[in-house]
């Protein structure tokens, strides 16, 4: 009788446990509720205050990472429980676990070195950008110094060329006048 009560209290509770599972959706509005606790205690920490500007910077912080979640967030369904997990750099972090209808969320600590990482690549990536625009800025640049040479040299070139038609000119015109006068000296 004790086995017996044993096994139908352990599938009462497996099936309660499958009742109770939360979705998907739970699993989002419980993360987007401790990312705006989190959000906020940083705020609080770095002394930014209550103002406007605070706001609309947890606002867009809690938009962004909303819309992250949307896209990247994936379910694995257990059964007696779930979890979700998005895909960092190839390998799968966990963010929740749901069961008995509750979610139970990634810890501050993990939140804040994900979102360190995220804002290093991605001032990596603004620096990376930043540098490259410098490089065609100078790219371009040495190009246009490139141009105006080869057109100096071109320039020289036919100002060179014109200085030698003139001079040749000027030597022929020299040895006929030489001529004629040899020519009156010779009459």
């Amino acid at each position: 009788m004790k086995k017996l009560l044993i096994i139908i209290s352990v599938l009462l509770l497996a099936v309660i446990m499958m009742i109770t599972t939360p979705d998907k959706q739970v699993h989002k509005d419980a993360m987007m509720s401790a990312i705006r606790d989190f959000v906020d205690d940083e705020a609080d920490s770095l002394g930014l205050g209550d103002n406007v500007l605070t706001d609309i910077g947890k606002g867009i912080v809690n938009k962004t990472v909303e819309k992250a979640l949307n896209s990247k967030l994936e379910m694995h369904d257990y059964l007696l429980f779930n979890t979700t997990y998005v895909k960092l750099k190839g390998e799968e972090q966990m963010l929740s676990l749901g069961l008995f209808g509750h979610v139970i969320t990634f810890d501050k600590k993990m939140l804040r070195t994900k979102l360190e990482e995220a804002l290093n690549e991605k001032a990596a990536a603004r620096q990376n950008a930043k540098e490259l625009k410098e490089l065609q800025k100078e790219k371009k640049k040495r190009e246009k110094e490139l141009e105006k040479e080869r057109r100096k040299a071109e320039k020289d070139s036919i100002k060179a060329a014109k200085r030698l038609e003139k001079e040749r000119r000027k030597a022929e015109k020299d040895s006929i006048k030489e001529a004629k006068r040899l020519e009156k000296e010779r009459d």
